[in-house]
């Protein structure tokens, strides 16, 4: 029997009428969505909640900062309708430990970086990395992000964060595969710019989202 594996939009756009247009021609095939700094700083927070009508939004601003800064980015993320957020696990407990606080006033889910999906998250996460998932999982995280650009980091931190969510952005133009990353363990496939530039990103969702359909089946 297969596993259900999930597709989620990584939103990079920075005008809120086209990311709001690119939502809704993808919303029957994509799980969640994904903003970062780029869309909020142009288009302003709200359009965090108007794709939180079409689809459930993760923010992913990456939180990195004391655990009072860390707090009050978390809670204007889910206030505004965010149902998850991202957080980098470098900065340690106390910070993940506030955002996980002010996450359990919304009902809402904290994700940790482990590495990132770039070469450059080579040069000082990817030494540390299983330590971060260690302390995700021993925090009560809800899940990880770990690089669909190395499909054996994605393995690896699999076997130690167990049954939390393992969510892989790189998927696409960054280079990884599909059938590796599930393979290895992803339980949501993250595709950006192979989608959202996509000539009909309608269409690219609904191929991406076959394409996980069949990998998962084995």
């Amino acid at each position: 029997m297969g596993r259900n594996i999930g597709l989620i939009l990584a939103l990079d756009v920075t005008d809120a009428e086209k990311a709001l247009e690119i939502a809704g021609k993808v919303s029957e095939h994509v799980d969640m969505i994904k903003v970062n700094y780029p869309l909020v700083l142009s288009a302003g927070i709200d359009i965090v909640a108007k794709l939180a009508d079409l689809k459930p939004v993760i923010a992913d601003f990456k939180i990195a900062d004391i655990p009072y800064t860390s707090s009050l980015i978390a809670d204007i993320a889910f206030k505004n309708g965010a149902s998850a957020v991202i957080a980098h696990g470098f900065t340690g407990s106390d910070t993940l430990k506030a955002i996980l606080d002010v996450a359990s006033k919304y009902d809402g889910e904290v994700y940790v970086v482990t590495e990132l999906s770039s070469e450059g998250g080579r040069e000082f996460l990817t030494s540390v990395s299983n330590k971060i998932a260690e302390l995700a999982k021993e925090l009560g995280c809800h899940g990880i992000i770990a690089p669909a650009t190395r499909t054996e980091r994605v393995a690896e931190l699999r076997r130690i964060v167990g049954d939390l969510k393992v969510i892989t952005p790189g998927v696409g133009v960054q280079g990884g595969k599909v059938e590796d990353v599930i393979k290895a363990g992803a339980d949501y496939i993250i595709v950006g710019r192979s989608i959202y530039n996509a000539e009909d990103p309608g269409q690219a969702a609904k191929e991406f989202k076959e394409k996980i359909r069949m990998c998962s089946k084995f």
